[in-house]
């Protein structure tokens, strides 16, 4: 018996569309599911009541959290484009959906220690990685995987948790299913890793002794020719997730964008908040480097002899054909990694995962749940 089902649902929202949907979800598990994904586009706001109590009520599906999405995801495909929604339903043992607290963990106790969680945001009212801190700090080494909602400005960005508009909401693994991390950041490092001599708020003014400035010329002059005419908009600063590392490469760094430098003042500003003490080192993205750091997590992917039997993915804005060169690149290797079992997603505007065991906000990432059977 399946343990989840994911459909599309093509155009603006129809209520019989919705309903043929709740039907197929119902037939597929021939169970009432435990809860349901759902990525809808914009679109789909003024109707949220409608759509929510149709999937609960004819597809016997016990909760729902969803958010807004520019483009949707499911199976093999990819559509980066115009109205629909994709839900998955799940049929698995998991825990209770709760609402994330901003000053705290949640708005009210969870039952049990969760083994991992997925996390939906509004990237407009819900400060994440301060949330991701705290979360690391609780439930160390429990990886928490998701994305930050998508659809355009912030009228048009929502998250929510049934029929309600919330800021956040987050699945806590506390059963018999957990989800497997992947993580593919798409860049790889250049130039040296250096040390944060100093650094205010999120201005990195000295790495290793010079001007964080100087460190990003050298590193841009070391590139060839060919890397160097595509680097303008490519480079960004790579945080090392642990300084326990004696050879840095690619997974192993927070990728934050650069804001702003200053040859004047040999100020670099990051969309990042670096420590002294942390190592810093300068990273270029491209088509090439992000196939090859896919390709490197999917044949890394460590599933212990378990059988996946769904996967939610979090694909980055920046992705996608647009940055590919074709169709559903990401949708495609993720799908055949878990051996085409059902797989629903969305494109984000920031991707929530683990890299060097502790969670965070990522940009130009693809980040994968792979959904598994905990073995007691």
């Amino acid at each position: 018996m399946e343990q989840a089902f994911s459909i599309t649902i093509p155009g603006t929202y129809r209520d019989e569309a919705v309903t043929e949907a709740a039907h197929a979800i119902r037939a597929a598990l021939g169970r009432p599911a435990r809860f349901a994904t759902a990525f809808v586009s914009p679109d789909y706001l003024p109707f949220l009541s409608e759509f929510v109590e149709t999937l609960r009520v004819d597809g016997h599906i016990s909760e729902i959290i969803g958010c807004t999405a520019s483009g949707r995801i499911e199976g093999e495909r990819e559509m980066e484009r115009g109205s629909g929604c994709v839900i998955m339903a799940f049929a698995c043992d998991v825990g209770e959906p709760a609402i994330p607290d901003a000053d705290g963990l949640f708005q009210a106790p969870i039952d049990g220690r969760p083994h991992g969680a997925v996390l939906l945001t509004n990237p407009f009212t819900f400060p994440a990685d301060d949330w991701l801190r705290e979360w690391n700090r609780a439930y160390p080494g429990a990886p928490c995987v998701g994305g930050l909602a998508s659809g355009g400005d912030e009228s048009r960005t929502a998250v929510f948790y049934n029929d309600r508009l919330v800021d956040a909401v987050c699945l806590p693994l506390c059963g018999k299913a957990g989800i497997l991390p992947l993580v593919s950041q798409g860049c790889r490092p250049i130039g040296e890793p250096l040390t944060v001599t100093r650094a205010e708020h999120n201005i990195v003014y000295s790495l290793g002794g010079m001007p964080a400035y100087q460190a990003l010329e050298s590193a841009f002059e070391a590139l060839s020719d060919s890397e160097k005419s595509f680097a303008k908009g490519n480079l960004f600063a790579g945080l090392a997730g642990t300084e326990y590392v004696e050879d840095f490469k690619p997974g192993d760094f927070l990728i934050r964008n650069i804001i702003g430098a200053d040859p004047g003042s040999g100020a670099v500003a990051i969309g990042g908040i670096p420590r002294t003490g942390q190592t810093l080192q300068y990273q270029l993205r491209d088509r090439a480097i992000a196939q090859a750091d896919l390709a490197r997590v999917l044949a890394d992917a460590e599933l212990s002899g378990r059988r996946p039997f769904a996967g939610l993915l979090f694909s980055c804005l920046g992705r996608g054909a647009g940055f590919f060169g074709e169709p559903h690149y990401d949708a495609s290797r993720f799908y055949r990694c878990i051996g085409g079992k059902p797989l629903a997603g969305f494109f984000c505007n920031g991707e929530i995962g683990p890299v060097a065991g502790r969670n965070a906000v990522h940009a130009y990432t693809a980040a994968a749940a792979i959904w598994v059977e905990i073995i007691p």
